[in-house]
């Protein structure tokens, strides 16, 4: 079998540069196989309602063919007497759908909010063949609740880091290119708008809204954007004055043009090794806002609420709370994992081994200044 190209990257051409930091990557096996092992969760969660639903995937009955995993339908259509939406629950509907036709259920019968019934005991009810990390004090299915909330989790951290990112890479470029006295009122802004109670803020706001998604996604963008400026602007700082800039300004381009085109390349480089640490720790405040009660709204699937039940019922139902517990260390250690590869692989003082051979390191700001372009991918 041919070798690939060094210079390629699944159906992409990349530069030498950017080749050398992909081998750098893979060179650090834990934080690759937590990339693949963390992509792997991620994408199983996405179709969370066609692995963990109470609602068949598919249902053939009397010739027709129904998918009401995607689509509602009356009870009538399945020889009920009623036109509100099918009760898939009714052992009476599961009765007339076998005698003329089929059922195939999720691997998990049991959406993230659906009581279990004809539990053995009182909920909550340790792990089972029925349930197989036990039900939540509701009669949830708590593994159920963890695929949905494990989804939600990583949604909104994403979400957020790159709202926050986007916010903090422009103000800390215009903050770093200008200077001056933009630089200086801007520096005592964030210093006071840093000063911002965020929890308390929450609290209060809470008494008057009810936390959704959305709700928090945005309140947490105004705060979590600062994370990213102070590297930003140093970047901006230090090559606002390269020849390559002052090129350009001779040339006549625009502001603009120069932060985005031109300076935004090289700083790229240290945002995306901060990413992964920013979508843990985001992560990480939704779970704290759940556990406290502040967060996602009552009955969502969420893994703060999970841990928050299994403080409360640590005695009577231990398993909740390792639950919980190893779900989130083991996202987030599998993040931080990440971010510690990609941090080493936009590292210039790091040499990468590709088909055996030991590359040399890359060179420092001097040629960054000669060759901006190179600091990125193509």
């Amino acid at each position: 079998m041919k070798p690939a190209s060094p210079h390629r990257f699944l159906w992409w051409r990349v530069r030498p540069v950017t080749a050398r930091r992909l081998a750098n990557f893979r060179a650090h096996k834990r934080g690759y196989w937590s990339m693949w092992i963390f992509a792997v969760l991620f994408v199983f969660t996405l179709f969370a309602e066609f692995i963990a639903n109470d609602r068949p995937l598919l249902v053939w009955y009397d010739g027709g063919l129904y998918v009401p995993v995607l689509k509602d339908y009356p009870e009538r259509t399945f020889g009920g007497d009623l036109p509100s939406d099918t009760d898939w629950s009714e052992p009476f509907i599961r009765d007339e759908i076998a005698k003329k036709g089929w059922m195939v259920w999720p691997l998990i019968p049991y959406s993230y909010k659906t009581p279990v019934k004809n539990l053995t005991r009182p909920a909550p009810t340790p792990p089972s063949w029925q349930n197989w990390l036990g039900t939540d004090y509701q009669a949830r299915d708590v593994l159920a609740r963890v695929i949905y909330g494990f989804r939600i989790s990583v949604l909104f951290g994403l979400a957020l880091t790159i709202a926050s990112s986007v916010v903090g890479v422009v103000a800390g470029a215009v903050q770093g290119y200008f200077g001056g006295r933009v630089d200086l009122y801007f520096q005592r802004f964030m210093e006071i708008w840093d000063s911002v109670p965020v929890l308390y803020l929450l609290i209060i706001l809470s008494a008057f809204i009810q936390p959704d998604f959305w709700w928090l996604l945005g309140i947490m963008l105004l705060f979590s954007w600062m994370g990213l400026v102070g590297v930003v602007r140093a970047e901006f700082l230090r090559a606002r004055n390269f020849d390559y800039v002052r090129a350009a300004r001779a040339m006549g381009a625009s502001s603009p043009s120069i932060m985005f085109k031109h300076i935004l390349p090289n700083a790229l480089v240290a945002t995306i090794s901060f990413m992964p640490f920013i979508t843990s720790g985001s992560i990480g405040s939704l779970t704290a806002l759940d556990y406290l009660g502040f967060g996602l709204p009552p009955g969502s699937a969420s893994l703060g609420e999970l841990a928050k039940q299994g403080k409360e019922f640590a005695t009577i139902a231990p398993w909740i709370g390792v639950t919980a517990f190893f779900i989130v260390a083991i996202m987030l250690s599998l993040l931080v994992f990440v971010g510690e590869a990609v941090r080493d692989a936009f590292d210039p003082r790091k040499a990468a081994v590709s088909s055996g051979a030991v590359a040399e390191p890359e060179q420092t700001s001097a040629a960054t200044q000669e060759s901006p372009a190179e600091e990125v991918a193509s």
